[in-house]
C-alpha cells in the first residue's frame, strides 16, 4: 500500500496520481488534504511519513508546491528517507542506490505526465543493497 499526502498546492498533482495508482491496481492510503483550501503540509506529510515508518505502507508520495517543505517534514519521522525528485533518473537513483522509502514531488515545478513516469519509475526500481545498503545504514 502506498501512503499519499500533499498540501493544497499538491492537491490536483495527488488526485493525478491517485488516478495513476488506480489504473494501475495499486493500493493506497489517502491522508490528506482532502481539497484544494489553504492547510500546512507538515500535517500531511507526517501523517503519510508515520505510516511508511510504522509499516502500515510499503512506500509513500507526497507532494506540495515545490516538493521541498512536505520532503522535509516527511525525513523528520525516523526510519523515513524521502527523496524529492523531479525527473525520472533520480526516482531511479534515490531507489537503487538509497533506498528511499518516500518519494516528494512538487507539482508547480513538473506536469502530470513527469510525475506519472517518476511515480511508475519510483515504485517499480528495486533497491541495490551492497555498499549502498552500508551507506544506507550510516544514514539510519
Amino acid at each position: 500500500m502506498i501512503a499519499l499526502g500533499s498540501d493544497h498546492g499538491g492537491f490536483e498533482l495527488k488526485e493525478t496520481v491517485k488516478a495513476w495508482l488506480d489504473k494501475n491496481n495499486i493500493p493506497y492510503k489517502d491522508f490528506g488534504c482532502p481539497n484544494k483550501e489553504s492547510c500546512d503540509y507538515p500535517i500531511f506529510g507526517r501523517a503519510a511519513a508515520e505510516a511508511v515508518a510504522s509499516g502500515e505502507c510499503e512506500k509513500g508520495i507526497v507532494i506540495c508546491t515545490t516538493g521541498i517543505g512536505i520532503s522535509i517534514a516527511a525525513n523528520k519521522v525516523k526510519g523515513v528517507r524521502c527523496a524529492l525528485c523531479s525527473d525520472p533518473l533520480a526516482a531511479e537513483m534515490t531507489r537503487r542506490h538509497n533506498d528511499a522509502n518516500m518519494l516528494a514531488m512538487g507539482a508547480g515545478m513538473i506536469g502530470k505526465n513527469m510525475a506519472e513516469r517518476i511515480v511508475e519509475v519510483f515504485l517499480n526500481t528495486g533497491f541495490e543493497g551492497g555498499r549502498h545498503a552500508r551507506r544506507v545504514g550510516l544514514i539510519e
